[in-house]
């Protein structure tokens, strides 16, 4: 069976999604990062780890990608047209999202107290709010990145979609609010995020 170590309100919440989605049965262990069950996993004390038999595996898009290349789901066929469309739309978030995202997270709530600086934060939300309304506009009618087709840009999209917005951060863009909406009401997300609290 597979293992998913790390809590939810964390990049654990992707992989918990995309477990859901696929319907793969699993056990969630909801350790803390940088916790010694998570550094015996991984020595630099990130999460989420995901455990499939002997393999230890970190970083949740390789994660998010493995689960898909094998247990099928979520992802084009690799070597495909549409999925280094897919890809693309994934690195997108990742640059143009996550990044900026994570910086102001860790400049308010991480980083020592020393090194936090009130300064990244006017240039971190334009990031944010831009980076949701292009790829808004990426999305288009959608009702997904991929057409009709939901796949690991959507899971990592709304995922910090709901970050970005839980901590005041996100864009107004009416269209990236539909988006977020068509994905928040998925039932998989609902399960997950219904755990969360």
């Amino acid at each position: 069976m597979l293992k998913l170590v790390g809590y939810i309100r964390s990049r654990a919440f992707r992989v918990l999604w995309a477990l859901e989605e696929m319907g793969l049965d699993y056990e969630h262990d909801p350790a803390a990062p940088r916790s010694e069950e998570v550094r015996a996993l991984n020595p630099s004390g990130k999460i989420p780890i995901l455990i499939d038999g002997d393999a230890v595996l970190t970083e949740s898009t390789a994660i998010l990608t493995y689960l898909s290349d094998r247990y099928g789901g979520l992802a084009f066929p690799s070597g495909s047209v549409e999925r280094a469309r897919q890809d693309a739309a994934t690195f997108t978030l990742l640059d143009e999202l996550d990044a900026p995202l994570w910086a102001l997270f860790k400049h308010r709530f991480l980083l020592p107290e020393e090194l936090r600086t009130d300064a990244i934060k006017p240039a971190a939300l334009w990031e944010i709010q831009r980076a949701e309304t292009h790829f808004a506009r990426r999305v288009g009618a959608g009702p997904f990145v991929m057409g009709d087709t939901f796949t690991i840009p959507d899971i990592l999209a709304g995922h910090l979609g709901d970050w970005a917005d839980r901590a005041g951060f996100g864009s107004d863009d009416p269209d990236w609010l539909a988006y977020l909406d068509r994905l928040r009401a998925r039932p998989a997300f609902q399960k997950v995020n219904a755990t969360a609290g």
